[in-house]
């Protein structure tokens, strides 16, 4: 067993014999504690057939164990006043709870049963097929959803990180036990799997209670693997009867998560699209009236990444909504940000960091990103002080690399009348 103390000694971490590795960050000004156990295996690790399996898991976990049922489950954490939940992602899957310091034994007991004893049983494998089916639906009622879904199947065609987390009707429907006992048993390994947790706790205590549980787990490596994307420019026209709107997204590569300009690239999107004061809310929301939503948000991998636009119009405005776009990149390429205007992202991006890291789940998630992608941690003066170095000039010269007309993508959905947009009308 191997243990590190780093970022001045308020993270520590530590690895069991079997590659299970804990990492913890003290918070003793608070009374409570979030833990999150995590695979670092999410939806881009299933094979064609197996689209939707990684998220299927995850709600089968929750259907009951060898000592608990779904019930107990549930009841034993409501019962202190704490909160469960999970989610699957792209990279990777969390189970997490948060509750009271003096509650952490009885909480990570049930998280960690509900992760290393499920029990699959046949008939609530059929029931929680129809329980997703029924989530399905219910995201093809949103247009926001569906537009970006769309958009990204195009984006990264042919690769699994362009397909949908939560699977499609037909593969759903195929899921079987021995699908799910085979995914589980190769990703559910000591080596893909990390702890983290921040709040009241000590390092060693949270040490002892993993090894507890997880130490007996045989050494085995996970044996997954997926290629590298490749980005598509492709453009796609959606109609879509009754929706009052028309929905756009409009996206170029990035970077990566890990990447050294990513502070950059985090300001460049602050700039765009960030908040209340970005260019797009400003020039398209408040000086032409022609959307209510609009914004621009990043989605870094461990090996690519995609900077999108989504606004919601009508479509008489939507042609418009993409020149008015297109024009906000255009200008970041060819000016440079004055400097009140990048001081005022950089402040609403140092804001924005510290004030979600106040709390122990964020802190705690935290330390599973730095954990997955960096294997070391970053304190937050670390990070403030890396937004604080971007110039306008690294702006400049990253906008040149993304904003280039033969890498916009653009989905468009809706009840579109005739609507075209064409290759050429995507000039930057």
């Amino acid at each position: 067993m191997t243990s590190s103390v780093l970022a001045a000694g308020e993270i520590q971490r530590t690895t069991l014999p079997n590659g299970v590795r804990i990492v913890t960050e003290s918070m003793r000004h608070v009374r409570s504690v979030a833990v999150g156990i995590w695979i670092g295996a999410g939806s881009r690790r299933e094979q064609p057939q197996e689209n939707g399996l990684c998220h299927f898991i995850e709600h089968m976990l929750f259907k009951g164990t060898t000592t608990r049922s779904a019930e107990d489950i549930a009841r034993s954490v409501d019962s202190i006043g704490g909160n469960l939940d999970a989610f699957t992602a792209k990279e990777l899957v969390s189970f997490n709870t948060k509750v009271l310091d003096n509650h952490l034994p009885q909480a990570f007991d049930v998280l960690s049963d509900l992760v290393l004893h499920p029990m699959f049983r046949p008939a609530d494998i059929e029931k929680e097929k129809g329980v997703i089916l029924e989530e399905l639906k219910m995201d093809q009622d949103n247009p926001e959803y569906l537009v970006h879904e769309i958009f990204t199947s195009n984006f990264w065609m042919g690769h699994p990180l362009g397909k949908p987390i939560l699977g499609t009707k037909d593969s759903v429907s195929r899921f079987s036990r021995g699908m799910i006992d085979a995914y589980y048993g190769q990703h559910y390994v000591p080596t893909n799997m990390f702890i983290t947790a921040a709040g009241n706790l000590t390092h060693e205590r949270l040490v002892d209670l993993a090894r507890e549980r997880f130490e007996a787990l045989p050494p085995s490596q996970d044996g997954g693997t997926d290629p590298a994307p490749v980005t598509h420019a492709r453009i796609a026209i959606r109609n879509k009867k009754f929706l009052e709107q028309v929905h756009v997204c409009l996206g170029v590569p990035s970077y990566p998560l890990s990447h050294e300009d990513r502070f950059t690239c985090y300001v460049l999107n602050t700039l765009l699209g960030g908040g209340m004061s970005s260019r797009l809310f400003q020039n398209i929301r408040e000086r032409q009236g022609l959307a209510y939503a609009v914004f621009s948000e990043l989605s870094p991998y461990r090996d690519t990444g995609c900077l999108s636009v989504y606004a919601g119009t009508s479509v008489k405005s939507a042609p418009k909504v993409v020149q008015s776009i297109l024009t906000e990149f255009r200008r970041l390429k060819q000016e440079l940000v004055e400097e009140e205007e990048l001081q005022r992202a950089k402040d609403y991006m140092k804001g924005s960091l510290m004030l979600s890291l106040e709390s122990t789940t964020s802190r705690m998630a935290n330390l599973a990103r730095q954990e997955m992608y960096f294997a070391r941690f970053f304190t937050l003066d670390q990070l403030l002080d890396s937004v604080g170095r971007v110039t306008a000039q690294d702006i400049q010269r990253i906008a040149r690399s993304f904003f280039d007309p033969k890498q916009i993508a653009l989905t468009v959905l809706g009840r579109l009348d005739g609507l075209r947009i064409r290759r050429e009308d995507l000039v930057c």
